[in-house]
């Protein structure tokens, strides 16, 4: 394993960066070999350009083949001018220095992109998942993986509300993975829930991932970034996918965390453009959820996100958005539903109770998107005019009891003594 941290004062440099690079990756490791590179979609915030450049310098021309296959997960597909907007090279460097590098999107929901490596056999998933599961998990992932000699994961970690810290194999599982078993772990963390698992290393979902991708047997080498609010490297860990993530998370640990002494009763989240879709703005949520007092009230607000959810926004339109109780205790119901979808439904909404056919919520999340009303209304969710709101008028406010986060969804926001249904 090779690391570089950053000192108290600034990130880590390009050339400091690009170190790690050469040390990890030597190009006479990689002559005559088909190398595909694996990063995340544009709702991550990490410099991927200069690891896609560094790598590239270093071992393509050695390379058969030097290719990127964008971890999706079940996100929208990224167009030619999108990824290059993610790989930070300009369109004219993309039809020439670049011009041999082929790219893909993960197609999750195209049998025909996938295979079956293996089945995690249930008495396994009762051992992983701490007895909560007990079933046959198919293991699917994009077939193109088995095209190449090496697979090279670059991408950052976080603290993350379904596995506990993004990163290491989450980009093969769910991010160039099939839906049976993305829909399995999805729902296996919203049983455990999103205050539980989020920040945490060792969850039973990380032990399903990577379980899963001891099936890939393409030999594989993660790039893990830690990346500050401004866009610099924290720290950058090169390693197996399990090393890399492993040191890189201790290290998000420590920069991705802000600790409150007492909860807030009115929260402005304010959502990125980078989250285009309440499915990837939910993070909002997410990350807030454990410092949003008893009673209070959560604003996603998003005036650019007008669509719930392009893949799955109809099935939302169904189920809505609920506590993970109104789903267990009506379980025949909703069942046959995608369960990586009620996951999600179970995140934005937080905890809750579900007791004689009444739902009550622990605190109330109300859009202020483009998100009409009567919609906000079907799915069960508050809603609010974006146009009444002035982030500037939240400012400042923490001693009232009220929380304004400019660009939410990355940072982990936790109570120093955390209360028992987030411990």
């Amino acid at each position: 394993m090779i690391s570089r941290t950053a000192d108290a004062r600034r990130g880590l440099s390009t050339g400091q960066a690009t170190e790690v690079v050469a040390q990890a990756c030597p190009a006479k490791d990689y002559r005559g070999k088909r190398v595909l590179l694996i990063v995340p979609d544009g709702t991550r915030t990490a410099p991927i350009g200069l690891l896609f450049k560094a790598l590239h310098e270093q071992i393509a021309e050695a390379a058969k083949a030097f290719d990127v296959l964008i971890a999706l997960g079940t996100h929208q597909p990224m167009s030619e001018k999108a990824i290059c907007q993610r790989l930070e090279i300009a369109e004219t460097e993309r039809t020439d220095r670049y011009r041999q590098v082929r790219f893909f999107n993960h197609a999750w929901n195209e049998p025909s992109a996938l295979k079956r490596i293996g089945v995690i056999p249930a008495e396994e998933i009762a051992q992983l998942s701490g007895g909560l599961f007990s079933l046959d998990v198919p293991v699917e992932i994009n077939r193109l993986v088995f095209d190449y000699d090496q697979i090279i994961i670059a991408g950052p970690v976080f603290p993350h509300e379904v596995i506990g810290f993004s990163g290491g194999n989450k980009y093969l599982f769910p991010g160039v993975s099939g839906p049976e078993i993305l829909n399995f772990f999805h729902w296996l963390g919203a049983v455990v829930t999103n205050p539980k698992i989020i920040g945490n290393k060792w969850t039973p979902v990380r032990k399903v991932v990577d379980r899963a991708a001891s099936l890939v047997t393409v030999p594989k080498l993660c790039f893990c970034m830690v990346v500050t609010p401004s866009n610099d490297l924290a720290g950058l860990v090169a390693g197996t996918p399990e090393s890399a993530w492993d040191a890189a998370s201790e290290l998000s640990r420590k920069v991705h965390i802000i600790y409150e002494a007492k909860p807030f009763h009115t929260i402005l989240s304010c959502s990125p453009k980078m989250y285009d879709e309440l499915w990837t703005g939910g993070k909002c949520m997410y990350k807030l959820e454990p410092v949003l007092a008893d009673g209070g009230e959560l604003i996603i607000f998003a005036p650019h996100i007008s669509e719930v959810c392009v893949a799955h926004g109809k099935v939302l339109l169904e189920v809505g958005y609920h506590c993970r109780d109104y789903f267990l205790k009506q379980w025949d119901k909703f069942k046959h539903y995608p369960w990586g979808v009620l996951a999600h439904s179970t995140h934005v909404y937080g905890q809750g109770i579900y007791e004689n056919g009444v739902e009550k919520p622990r605190a109330r999340v109300t859009l202020a998107t483009a998100i009409p009303p009567e919609v906000c209304q079907r799915i069960n969710l508050g809603y609010r005019d974006p146009k009444s709101i002035r982030a500037e008028e939240f400012a400042n406010r923490e001693h009232e009891g009220i929380l304004l986060v400019p660009k939410a969804g990355e940072m982990l926001y936790r109570l120093k003594n955390s209360p028992a249904w987030a411990a």
